[in-house]
């Protein structure tokens, strides 16, 4: 008998006790979690491939469909083989399984066809944390403010989620307030850890390997027709914030690199634009009031140059200059990274240059353009000095029929001598490449600058913002006694380009991007909104995105920490984490919760029994309450089981607003009854 006993027992040596049953998902929590599905990968569908994102969105309605049908889930094979084959494309498509590509492209995929499994709270649970997970990956792609602000409301949307698949049923409206209130509760704790956290140097978010793919800019080469996508593009390539007054617009020239070899096709850097080549510094000749001080906050382009205002004359530390006055970083600006110069917009540099600077800014090659080097030969013959020669240039494209456009024709083997004599349309490089070489041609030194020109006030925060739009091409010329000039042979054919924008110097039939030609369109009306749009979205940049090991120094020194450690800076947060936390329990404690409207119906039906000398106790049920006023006051048993089975079908049951009213009717009538 003992050991019969003995041998039942589920905790003997060697028995296994019985599988805890998963609880089951409720059916109601299921298109919660098909809204997470959604609005954690939606945002991804503009990265992945087409067919990737037509399959995680036929098996998310997929599902959405059995579970308006009731129907079966598919087996276990045959999903095991649809995520196969998903893997096995995604692995085809990127040429490996690995990297933040192919990693985000499996999370999105996993993402979707997880659902088709989904039948207990625990795979519930795996595609809420999973959502929470992906919404990181958005921050790859995109940092603006509407991915923040999509994210946060996808954050929310999360919560309630968790909320609704461990609470029951409950009103929409009250599980999104209920996570809203969750949210606002963490903000203060996510405040104080970005503010403390110690910072470190690089991008808020990103992979090692993945950074720095797919930057746009500048290229360290020129060649015609290299800009002209590069001006189609609207994306901003740095903010400037001036100490004083912005300059005039005709002064805005941002200097990028310096092109000074030529091989008949493509402009390249060689000496003016090297770091590594020794010359005498800079000999830079500007009036002490004619300086202006300014932060350029530079989104990342993956070169050195740092785009300074024509001409630097005080860099930022660790910043050089190049024997073409090009202003370089120690390292490529592979992150948004703002820097503080100080400029002379008139000034006068290098009166005596390094012979070899010149002999190569006056180098052509052979046998290309005759016709360019007899035309500028004819100007040597004719004129005197550089600057005559330089005028006869710029007249020369100012009185012929030359035409600005985007949509230049092809250019052959003399593509200078074509673009002179022949075609007569072209680009801002166009313009520069041929006044370089007309200039080099009649033995003057000269040489091509590419950077931006120009740029747009927002009236809203006073930040000027240069798009890649604004990109152009200029020249300059080395004057003896005078130094390096700057010359803008644009500026002889379409001097509106100068004056206001690339596309006020396009002819109609050409455009560019919506938000850089709202001066032209009806669009006009809408800059206002534009113009707070875009300050909101800088200051997301400067204060979020921005917010790096110095501007946390400065945001530090304003609450006395003016030479903060790692341990300094961990200590004040988690004290500053402890109070905010003393203090939210503190309120979570003595708030008071309201009442639900039936809870304080039937309380003020039972205040009104007091009358009758009934008082219930707080542990006493409507149904026992109203037998005992049947014992004790039979004249107001009926209401009392009326009031009773109202609330009980309020509280426990499925009642109605009907039910409500009817509850707050007995408890009316109860107040006409005499004592």
């Amino acid at each position: 008998m003992t050991g019969t006993r003995h041998s039942r027992l589920p905790w003997r040596r060697g028995a296994v006790s019985p599988a805890r049953p998963r609880p089951l998902l409720d059916r109601g929590a299921i298109p919660w979690l098909l809204a997470v599905a959604v609005a954690t990968t939606l945002p991804h569908a503009e990265h992945l491939p087409w067919w990737l994102s037509l399959l995680s969105g036929a098996a998310l309605l997929g599902r959405a469909w059995l579970w308006l049908r009731n129907g079966r889930l598919p087996r276990r094979w045959a999903l095991g083989l649809l995520v196969f084959a998903g893997a096995a494309g995604i692995a085809w498509h990127y040429r490996t399984p690995f990297g933040r590509d192919p990693g985000i492209a499996l999370l999105v995929f996993f993402m979707a066809t997880k659902p088709m499994e989904m039948i207990s709270r625990r795979d519930g649970l795996v595609v809420v944390m999973l959502g929470f997970f992906l919404l990181l990956t958005h921050y790859f792609n995109s940092e603006d403010l509407v991915t923040g602000a999509w994210l946060l409301a996808s954050a929310t949307l999360l919560t309630a989620a968790l909320l609704r698949m461990h609470g029951g049923a409950q009103p929409i409206g009250g599980s999104f307030g209920y996570a809203a209130l969750l949210i606002a509760q963490s903000l203060p704790f996510m405040l104080i850890f970005f503010l403390l956290f110690p910072r470190v140097q690089g991008p808020l978010w990103g992979m090692p390997r993945d950074t720095y793919a797919s930057l746009t800019g500048l290229s360290d080469q020129m060649s015609p027709g290299s800009l002209d996508n590069l001006v189609r593009s609207n994306e901003v390539a740095f903010g400037v914030r001036f100490a004083a007054g912005v300059p005039d617009r005709s002064l805005l020239y941002w200097r990028g690199p310096v092109f000074d070899s030529y091989d008949g096709r493509t402009w390249r850097t060689s000496l003016a634009g090297s770091p590594y080549v020794k010359t005498r510094p800079a000999a830079i000749e500007a009036d002490e009031g004619t300086g202006v001080d300014y932060t350029i906050t530079l989104e990342a382009h993956n070169r050195r140059w740092l785009l300074a205002l024509d001409l630097p004359i005080l860099l930022p530390k660790d910043a050089t200059l190049t024997p073409g006055f090009v202003a370089l970083s120690r390292a490529p600006v592979r992150y948004r990274t703002r820097f503080t110069f100080r400029s002379a917009p008139v000034y006068a540099v290098n009166r005596e240059e390094d012979p070899r600077i010149l002999q190569q800014a006056t180098r052509l090659p052979r046998g290309l353009n005759p016709r360019a080097h007899e035309l500028a030969e004819s100007w040597r013959r004719a004129f005197d000095g550089p600057e005559r020669i330089s005028a006869a240039a710029l007249r020369f494209f100012r009185e012929e029929k030359f035409f600005y456009t985007l949509q230049p024709p092809l250019l052959g083997a003399n593509a200078v001598d074509e673009f002179l004599f022949d075609t007569r349309r072209g680009f801002c490089e166009h313009y520069a490449g041929a006044y370089v070489t007309l200039m080099r041609a009649a033995g003057i030194p000269a040489r091509v600058v590419a950077g931006y020109q120009g740029g747009e006030l927002n009236p809203v925060d006073g930040y000027l913002t240069v798009r890649q739009s604004d990109a152009h091409a200029w020249a300059e010329i080395w004057i003896e006694g005078q130094g390096w000039k700057r010359v803008d042979p644009t500026a002889a054919v379409a001097p509106s380009r100068i004056e206001r924008g690339a596309d006020a110097a396009l002819p109609e039939n050409e455009s560019l991007p919506a938000l850089a030609r709202f001066d032209n369109s009806w669009r006009a009306s809408l800059r206002f909104l534009r113009y707070r749009w875009e300050a909101a979205n800088n200051a997301w940049d400067q204060w979020v995105l921005g917010y790096n090991p110095e501007r946390q120094r400065e945001t530090l020194a304003r609450f006395g920490m003016s030479d903060p450690d790692w341990r300094g800076m961990v200590s004040v947060m988690g004290t500053a984490a402890g109070i905010v936390l003393l203090a939210v329990a503190l309120w979570a404690l003595t708030r008071r919760v309201a009442s639900p409207a039936e809870v304080r119906a039937w309380n003020g039906f039972c205040a009104r029994l007091e009358r009758f000398g009934i008082r219930r106790p707080p542990w006493e049920g409507p149904f026992d309450l109203a037998e005992r006023v049947a014992r004790e006051r039979p004249e107001i048993a009926p209401l009392a089981r009326r009031a009773a089975a109202h609330f009980a079908d309020l509280r426990y049951g499925t009642g109605r607003r009907d039910d409500l009213r009817a509850l707050r009717d007995c408890a009316k009538e109860l107040a006409l009854f005499r004592s």
